[in-house]
């Protein structure tokens, strides 16, 4: 299997990222991606319910799928879809794991084995846990908005991820993450609205 259609096949999967608490606005003077990494760099754990929609070029209705999210500090990871049937993808330091029950499927990967996969990857694992370094070795950043209500745009810099996706939009509010958005060079997009884990 080729590097873009893993990465292709990985994308599909992983399309979320955990919600996290709101915090208290900075002062509009201090805002920008730094504060805004330093807010999520706060949070320790964190458990959420998505649910996402793909918006194909070649279907007239969405595709769309729900299940729960979680992160621990400093590196793990998992999406957990639950319907249309299950499907786990779980990320722990450099190691990526993709299991499909129903077709008794279980892979393992190294990201560093796969760098464009690797950049994937940290768009959320990095949003998440404010590794504002991490981010900037895959990404160009932009910020708008405010504290309340903003909106972080990943754009990759790997010519070969580039291929595959063309931006990543992140909205939030305060250390909370609502909305994942990526779209595709070929004009594909997904978007995962996040929801609190009210448990």
């Amino acid at each position: 299997m080729s590097n873009m259609r893993l990465l292709a096949i990985v994308f599909m999967m992983c399309m979320a990222e955990p919600c996290v608490p709101a915090q208290p606005d900075s002062p509009a003077h201090n805002w920008g991606v730094e504060a805004l990494m330093q807010k999520l760099a706060q949070v320790d754990h964190s458990q959420a319910r998505f649910v996402e929609r793909k918006y194909l070029k070649v279907l007239k209705a969405p595709l769309e799928q729900s299940g729960t999210l979680s992160y621990t500090r400093p590196d793990r990871l998992e999406k957990r879809t639950l319907k249309p049937h299950l499907e786990i993808l779980s990320v722990a330091g450099e190691k990526l794991v993709l299991e499909n029950p129903s077709r008794k499927v279980r892979r393992e990967l190294k990201l560093r084995d796969y760098p464009a996969l690797w950049g994937f990857v940290e768009s959320i694992r990095s949003t998440l846990g404010g590794d504002i370094k991490s981010l900037e070795r895959f990404y160009r950043l932009e910020l708008e908005g405010k504290p309340s209500d903003w909106r972080l745009f990943l754009v990759p810099l790997d010519r070969k991820m580039n291929e595959v996706i063309s931006l990543v939009r992140i909205d939030g509010s305060d250390a909370r993450i609502n909305t994942i958005e990526v779209q595709e060079t070929g004009g594909d997009r997904s978007v995962m609205k996040i929801y609190e884990d009210s448990r």
